[in-house]
């Protein structure tokens, strides 16, 4: 498996996302640019210039025709993924931390921080996809704040109008998006901050990662945990791979503390686990620091994970990754 190795950030990747064809991928950095390259030769096809701050989070809608951003500098922006130009703002009085469109398309939700006197809240907008994107709402749907541990990521869940969250406690939620509600909540799912959630394509179950150095899959309606996968590393990341029984898992240790450590202890690696067995069963080295998002192409044909080194590496995987039989002798229908 070559990597295609992409040089467009000067600074640590926030994250990454494929749109839905897994033709494009979209990174976003610390160096408050996102760009956008294709997925089969690492080619840039643009950037999306606005930010003034570390944009910490990115979503691009089904149809490849919207990517929505949340950064530090306080405001949410929406694009136009063709043209590269911001069709409109929203601002905050702190920090976006993470974005997320609706399976539809027609709303957005995103967590601002709690800092400075402000509580960390969670917001719905609703998206208006006639015309050109710009004729959009300041106002929100809904706007409410989690009681407790304070949220550092959302998506939507199931079912409209369910939020599915990850919080700093290690908790994670689910609340009805129209009454701020909390339905229901485990609040062991992680012992330390959950640092990624990522839903299956179906949404019916969800994979989190956390700094408590596991993985976790959850399922969406009850919030209970079905798998985990203990590593020895701080996780920063963690993705499912859609038609195999695979989770990735990315992590190392803090920039800070890897001075004093070599390479190798750093564990800078994407790792593959099995899904159902619980079981590491391959790693792919290449960084040169802490693996801070994965992302696996919605085909399944590739994944693509960025780094605290500011590259982001596209992996096509080789004819024998299809050729594998994760059951062992066992056929699984699709």
């Amino acid at each position: 498996m070559r990597p295609i190795l992409l040089q467009g950030h000067e600074r640590s990747l926030t994250q990454i996302k494929f749109n839905r064809e897994g033709d494009l991928l979209f990174s976003a950095s610390k160096d408050h640019v996102i760009n956008v390259w294709f997925t089969d030769n690492g080619e840039r096809l643009g950037t999306y210039d606005g930010h003034n701050g570390t944009v910490w989070t990115i979503d691009v809608d089904s149809q490849s025709t919207f990517l929505v951003s949340g950064s530090a500098d306080n405001l949410m922006k929406l694009w136009s993924v063709q043209t590269g130009k911001c069709l409109f703002t929203w601002e905050f009085n702190t920090a976006v931390k993470r974005v997320a469109f609706s399976e539809t398309d027609d709303q957005i939700v995103c967590v601002t921080e709690q800092r400075m006197g402000y509580q960390g809240a969670i917001w719905i907008f609703d998206i208006n996809r006639e015309g050109d994107g710009t004729q959009q709402s300041k106002e929100p749907a809904n706007m409410f704040h989690p009681v407790g541990s304070k949220a550092t990521l959302c998506a939507f869940a199931h079912v409209p109008g369910m939020i599915v969250t990850g919080h700093e406690s290690g908790k994670v939620a689910l609340f009805d998006a129209k009454t701020g509600e909390e339905v229901q909540s485990n609040e062991r799912a992680h012992m330390d901050v959950v640092t990624d959630l990522q839903l299956s394509s179906d949404r019916s179950y969800f994979v989190t990662s956390s700094k408590d150095k596991t993985a976790r899959l959850h399922e969406t309606k009850t919030l209970e945990v079905l798998k985990t996968y203990t590593t020895e590393t701080p996780l920063n990341s963690a993705a499912l791979s859609p038609g195999k029984p695979y989770v990735l898992l990315g992590g190392g240790q803090e920039a800070m503390s890897v001075t004093t450590t070599s390479l190798r202890q750093g564990k800078f690696e994407t790792r593959f686990w099995h899904k159902i067995f619980e079981e590491e069963i391959g790693r792919v080295k290449g960084h040169f620091g802490p693996i801070n998002t994965i992302a696996v192409s919605p085909k399944g044909d590739c994944y693509a994970s960025g780094g605290e080194d500011g590259f982001v590496r596209v992996h096509h995987y080789d004819e024998s990754y299809f050729r594998a039989k994760p059951y062992g002798d066992l056929e699984v229908d699709e």
